[in-house]
């Protein structure tokens, strides 16, 4: 296989498996600078190790697949990590509505984002980079997501739209952490709760209604927060009045997503069958911070497909005229 193919692919795996993003980057790295080298410097083991980007697993990478090998460390994670599911659900998805960048806590440039999803057959991505209040992930100021706007529709084409957005944070008081100016002109506005997560049930419960009730709002973010493996550890769900809250969502067609990374599996099962009952529509993203993330949308397409989720009561599996219709 060619080097660059097999640099990328690992790169996919360990992003698809939420290993560090220090190794998943030092893959994409060589790859980018395989790209770039002369030819007469890739035949050249000795100058090739030597070039900046290239590192020793790297280098074996790249080695084994110029001697027409598999290369050893591809073939291993072949057979760890889990490839995607293709469920019936699955193959109704047509896009995702929150995925991260460089600008803020994800791993990669806008282009890389947008190369992996038409890579995937989606016919639309959402750029969805975090808001201003959330200063550890780089949370984009105002004058930030102005710049990225057109850079991010820059990267449509006659098959395939990016579309612009963000995730923003719902603040304390339900008010929503970016220009009201702003929400109004990106295409998708997903509303998550980041702070104060154990915040007592009936004050969580009037911020999440006071920011549902925003007519900017389009998705419910990963709604109660928690998190129940992974590296980070795990934490528990918020609480709030779900039939309250979810009644909000139906009445102002906000959508409830379901968070397809599996260190969230947010919502719980007994939330999403309250949120089907009170005539939700839902969201399946993928929360991707990386191009091999982008992938995680077999998990929620499961989880939705086994709780009785209908697919067309589910935005990411419409066409882009509808989806955009609903997000005005």
């Amino acid at each position: 296989m060619e080097p660059v193919d097999a640099l990328l692919e690992i790169a996919s795996l360990l992003e698809r498996e939420r290993a560090s993003r220090y190794r998943a980057k030092a893959f994409r790295q060589a790859a980018a600078t395989l790209r770039e080298l002369p030819a007469e410097i890739v035949e050249d083991p000795t100058r090739l190790r030597a070039a900046k980007g290239i590192g020793e697993s790297t280098f074996a990478v790249i080695r084994q697949a110029q001697a027409g090998q598999v290369p050893e460390y591809l073939a291993d994670l072949r057979g760890e990590v889990a490839p995607e599911k293709t469920t019936v659900l699955r193959t109704k998805l047509r896009g995702d509505l929150h995925a991260h960048t460089e600008w803020s806590d994800g791993t990669t440039p806008i282009s890389v984002m947008a190369d992996a999803a038409r890579a995937l057959g989606h016919e639309y991505l959402a750029i969805t980079d975090h808001s201003p209040r959330l200063r550890v992930a780089r949370g984009l100021s105002a004058e930030r997501l102005r710049e990225q706007m057109p850079l991010v529709r820059a990267e449509s084409t006659d098959a395939f739209r990016m579309l612009t957005g963000i995730e923003v944070d719902i603040l304390e008081d339900g008010a929503l952490d970016q220009e009201w100016e702003l929400l109004e002109e990106v295409d998708i506005v997903v509303a998550s709760v980041h702070s104060k997560l154990r915040m007592e049930s009936r004050e969580m419960t009037r911020r999440m209604l006071t920011a549902i009730a925003q007519p900017h709002v389009n998705v419910l973010g990963h709604c109660t927060g928690r998190l129940v493996q992974g590296e980070r550890g795990t934490r528990p769900q918020s609480v709030f009045d779900a039939r309250v809250v979810f009644d909000a969502c139906a009445e102002h067609g906000v959508a409830v997503e379901i968070n397809s990374r599996p260190e969230r599996q947010d919502p719980p099962d007994d939330l999403i069958a309250i949120a089907l009952d009170a005539g939700c529509l839902f969201s399946i993203d993928s929360d991707a911070h990386a191009p091999g993330q982008l992938s995680l949308l077999d998990h929620g397409a499961e989880r939705a497909e086994n709780a009785g989720v209908p697919a067309e009561r589910i935005v990411t599996t419409w066409g882009l005229d509808r989806l955009m219709a609903w997000a005005e």
